[in-house]
């Protein structure tokens, strides 16, 4: 195994190649890529790679809302190995991100198929239907439908910027709801993602790959603070009611407690908005959200309830009223240790420079590890940009990320 990973001289040509290809389908003006979920291009570009399965002696096909499978068919039929990842982008995104999890997976099933022949039981790789929720407001529509977690009445009303129903993209696409007849998958036995770092850990630390061993938790808040608008000119500092005044204290202090708890936990204030916002008017309303991240769920509770408690210490030090709305609480999500460890023997085994991280973003193996032992491979990202037309990654470290994958789809469809 060993020999034949080192020997993939020209799989860096060849892995930026396949993402050069696949960009093509909704190639923007601008540089990126906007192939969102249901459109022209999206069909396109998944009928593309299904042809590009078969042509490696793939068994391809589409199951009921457009997740696009390509089987190596194993000696147990009745157990499969999944990878991929998928195919949808953000408006006007990269090239690579969820792209090179299934250009990724075509290829390592492609070499695995030339020199090992039929696995022990089905590797598959998956182009899945959505993840970004970039067209309508649901993310992760393929991952949802393969672990049966996707339910028919959460898009049967939802509509996209331009009015187009969910249901209506679907059809005009060829496909329909998932028959919840048939019930779910029992075959699947692991999910192995490779994906972009969306970060830059592994370019600053120098290292090729990531072994995911946890995807944060998140709790995502949208605060408003309302005080008394006035005369900027005949109203006293100490008889103000300021909203801004008051909720930038509140943003210093969550920073500053966030720095001073330290790694894994991340803080973003990142939307602010003043009312009436005028020059000469003492700020009555402001609106500002906050971001909170961590890879342990008591961690982020803690934290939290620190931050808001000092918050509201504040609105009353400034005699101004305070709304909290926590509209995202999501459980941090910890990887198979098992898989984890089978990846990290393999990233051994054939000498490729790896260290066990945390994913920071969100991502399809997030849904599926609940349900499936799931693991996820990072490659370095450059600058950590993603979500735009200047992402990057190095054909080097792309072809190390197939290499990775190569090895751990090999340990995982290969062994007894």
């Amino acid at each position: 195994m060993k020999d034949i990973v080192q020997k993939l001289d020209h799989l860096a040509e060849e892995t930026a190649g396949k993402l050069e290809w696949l960009a093509e389908f909704g190639k923007d003006p601008e540089g990126g890529v906007s192939r969102l979920l249901y459109t022209k291009e999206w069909v396109e570009g998944q009928h593309a790679l299904k042809e590009w399965m078969e042509n490696e002696g793939l068994e391809a096909r589409f199951d009921d809302i457009g997740n696009l499978f390509g089987t190596l068919t194993g000696k147990n039929t009745n157990e499969t190995v999944l990878t991929g990842s998928h195919v949808d982008t953000v408006k006007n995104g990269g090239r690579l991100d969820g792209a090179y999890g299934i250009v990724a997976g075509i290829l390592a099933l492609k070499y695995l198929k030339k020199h090992f022949g039929q696995p022990v039981r089905n590797i598959e790789v998956v182009s899945m239907a959505e993840e970004e929720g970039s067209r309508f407001p649901y993310s992760f529509w393929g991952s949802k439908n393969i672990v049966g977690l996707a339910k028919r009445e959460d898009v049967e009303t939802i509509k996209d910027f331009d009015g187009v129903p969910f249901v209506e993209a679907m059809k005009n696409s060829g496909f329909g709801f998932r028959n919840e007849s048939k019930g779910t998958r029992k075959d699947l036995k692991a999910f192995v993602e490779v994906h972009v770092e969306q970060g830059s850990v592994l370019e600053t630390e120098k290292t090729a790959i990531g072994v995911v061993n946890n995807i944060v938790g998140q709790r995502r808040y949208t605060v408003e603070i309302t005080g008394e608008a006035n005369h900027a000119g005949t109203t006293p500092m100490g008889y103000r009611k300021d909203a801004v005044f008051a909720a930038s204290q509140m943003i210093h202090e969550i920073i500053s407690m966030a720095r001073e708890t330290g790694d894994p936990l991340v803080t973003t204030v990142g939307k602010f908005e003043a009312y009436p916002n005028i020059v000469n008017v003492v700020p009555g309303k402001a609106i500002f959200t906050i971001d909170v991240r961590h890879t342990d769920k008591k961690a982020i509770i803690s934290f939290t309830e620190q931050m808001t408690a000092r918050m509201q210490d504040i609105s009353k030090e400034h005699e101004v009223e305070m709304n909290i709305d926590l509209w995202m609480d999501e459980d941090p999500v910890p990887m198979d240790q098992k898989v984890v460890e089978l990846i990290e023997k393999q990233c051994k085994e054939n000498g490729l420079n790896y260290k066990v991280m945390h994913s920071g973003a969100g991502h399809d193996s997030q849904i599926f590890a609940p349900v499936v032992p799931t693991a996820m491979l990072f490659v370095p990202s450059l600058k950590g940009i993603s979500h735009n037309p200047a992402e990057f990654t190095e054909p080097a470290d792309l072809a190390e990320g197939v290499k990775a994958l190569i090895g751990a789809l090999y340990e995982l469809g290969y062994k007894e």
